[in-house]
Parts: C-alpha cells; structure tokens; sequence
C-alpha cells in the first residue's frame, strides 16, 4: 500500500431546516449578482423550486430557470443549458435539484466559458488542466434529495447521447463555493426516491471504505455514513416528514461523497453502464449491484468489515453485514434482479466493455477483468 494521496475536503456549507432563506446571502458570498438556476424537468413545476426563485427575485437576483434537464443528463442538455446561460447574461449557477440538475447545474457553470468540448475534460490522468480556470463560474448548490452528494463533489456525471455512455467530467473547480442543505426540502420524496438515494448514499460509503487505495480520512467519514444511513433511511422511508431523519441522510449523503475520493468500485462500474443502456435510477441500480459485489469482494474486505460490522449494530461480522445488506435492500422493496427494471441479457458483451472503460473500476478491491465482470452482470441480471 502506498501512503501518498492528493487530498481536498469539502466547502462552505449552510446546514439546517429553512436556510434555503440565506439564497442570497450564499449567492453573495460565491460571488454571484445574476445567478441562472438550474434544475431537472421534475422539479421545475414543484413548490420547493417556486420558493427557491421567490427567494432570488426578492432580493433582486431575477428568476431566470433552466429545467430541461434529464434524469440522466446529456451533452444536448448542456449546450441548450449554455445557450441560456449566456444569452441571459449570467455570472454564476444555482445547481439545485437531484443528481442530475446538480450535475448538469455544475457543468453549465464550468463550460460557459470553455473553449474545448467537455469531453476534452473526462476524469482521465490530468485532463482536467486542459481547462481555462479563470472561466468557470462560480456555484452555489441546493441538494433537494439526500442521495448523490454531487452538492459536495468537483465532477459531474454526463452521459454521452451518440453512445449512450456515461463519462465523469472533473475539475477541482467544480466543487460549489457554497452549499445549501435545508433537509426541509426533501421532504416531498416519495418513498421510492427516498429509498433510492438513500441506497446510493450507502453505495458510495460501503466502496469508499472498501477501496484499497490510502485515504484514513475518507475511512473514518465512510464508516460513520453508513452507520447514518442504516439508522436513518428506515425513519426517512417510513415517514417522509420525519426532519431528524431527513438531516442525518443529507450528512450521510454528503459524506458518501467526500468519502468516495478514496475510490469507488464494481458496483459504480457496473451501475454507470446499466443506467447509461437501459436508463435505470442509479441509486436503485448500486443497491441491487451490491450483495454480488460484496460477496466477488470477500477475500480482500471481509476483515476490515469484520471490524466495522460492530461498530455498526450488526453481529456477525462480513457475513452478518451480507445478510443485513440485502434484508436492508428487501425492507425498502428493491428489486433483486435488474431484469425487474428492464435491463436485459443482450447487452451482456456492451456492459463488461463498458464496465471496463469506468474509472470507477480502478477502486475495487479485487481487479476487474472480462471474465469476473460477465460473470458479476450475470448474477445481477
């Protein structure tokens, strides 16, 4: 093991029930006077994102909204969202929403001023100084589910429409100056949603943890986020309105995604794919990737959760985290096969190469190869 890393921790964040009010004092504080807002076509017509724009216009900072936005966001998403951006006249992003309005928000403030396509930026070795920094404009972000962590993260992803593949587009810049985390937003999420995120809030905190890579911060924010999500997302899930339960997911979220610069895994590898192909909900996709990979894991991660398995709640060790994992899965009606969300066997050969090309590979414990991915897809399908 090598005991090197670049490491860089998260950002300003306002944390708390009814701090969407302090809009503008966050857009202030970034930088912000004529903030675009950025949000999925869900969410656009929906009372959280009218107060958001309520809140702009009262303090003077308009109410321009950019909303076609994809659950799995594109390039053609991008250039519309750009081609609004400038024609406004903006100078900053509120990138407000799930995963995709935050990721998508996050990329229009990067690429408004770039001269390069954004595939010139993937997260490959140091692409990303290929980019003017002096461009990117500033963001500030607005989780409205508790599942991502994208509100924390300094790369979006953003699926390639011609090929259907998703590409992970970074640069440390990307990461909002300020974020806002009012889990009162959160609490229209249907049980569904609630489940989902949650579950990839846990997915980014169980690989994180599981990486082999050195990165003892990220392992100790790991360790505690998953213990958040077992206590927590049951009370979420039960009962939307539940606000202490709301809050701890949004830590857990965000802490899943600070976490997960220590690696992500097969899980992530195999989700991007399936989601690029058969447009699965990626939370969703990670819960049900997780009980194979955890079992393809066990020589290489069961000691370290041998240990963690305690300090969780849970007897057993490795084998009683196994159990626990799926009966978890169970409790919020995840399916247990993705042919149940309409993934099929005949992209078999599309989702091992696929999975291959993911960074996220390069995390998991046990090295991927053709073979041990085909027989993980088959498992799962």
């Amino acid at each position: 093991m090598s005991l090197t890393g670049n490491w860089s921790y998260p950002t300003a964040i306002k944390f708390g029930a009814g701090r969407i009010a302090e809009l503008p004092a966050a857009c202030a504080q970034a930088g912000i006077k004529r903030p675009l807002l950025v949000t999925d076509k869900g969410l656009a017509n929906l009372p959280i994102t009218a107060r958001a724009l309520d809140i702009m216009e009262e303090a003077g900072l308009g109410r321009a909204l950019f909303s076609q936005v994809d659950a799995n966001p594109n390039e053609k998403n991008l250039e519309e969202g750009i081609a609004v951006y400038k024609a406004g006249g903006h100078d900053g992003v509120i990138a407000f929403g799930g995963g995709s309005g935050l990721d998508l928000g996050k990329m229009v403030a990067f690429m408004a001023g770039q001269k390069r396509p954004v595939w010139d930026f993937e997260d490959i070795g140091d692409w990303w100084t290929r980019a003017n920094a002096d461009a990117i404009a500033p963001i500030v972000a607005v989780p409205t589910t508790a599942g991502t962590g994208s509100e924390v993260g300094r790369a979006s992803v953003i699926t390639n429409s011609q090929t259907h593949v998703k590409k992970i587009i970074f640069h440390p810049k990307v990461l909002p100056s300020v974020v806002i985390c009012d889990p009162e937003l959160t609490v229209g999420m249907p049980p569904f949603i609630t489940a989902g995120t949650g579950l990839d809030a846990f997915a980014h905190c169980v690989e994180a943890y599981s990486s082999p890579h050195y990165h003892p911060m990220s392992q100790g924010i790991a360790l505690e986020g998953m213990r958040l999500v077992i206590e927590y997302l049951p009370r979420a899930y039960a009962d939307g309105n539940d606000l202490e339960a709301r809050a701890q997911m949004m830590s857990a979220a965000m802490m899943g995604a600070t976490a997960f610069q220590k690696g992500l895994g097969a899980i992530h590898a195999m989700s991007h794919p399936i989601g690029a192909l058969f447009n699965t909900h990626h939370g969703t996709t990670n819960a049900v990737c997780m009980p194979a990979v955890l079992a393809f894991n066990a020589p290489e991660i069961r000691d370290r959760f041998d240990r963690a398995a305690g300090y969780l709640g849970i007897s057993g060790g490795f084998a009683g985290f196994c159990e626990f994992v799926q009966s978890f899965n169970d409790s919020f009606a995840i399916p247990r096969k993705l042919s149940e969300m309409g993934a099929t066997q005949d992209r078999l050969d599309d989702l091992v190469a696929m999975a291959l090309e993911d960074p996220s590979c390069g995390g998991n414990p046990v090295p991927l190869d053709r073979e041990n991915l085909r027989h993980l897809f088959e498992k799962v399908l």
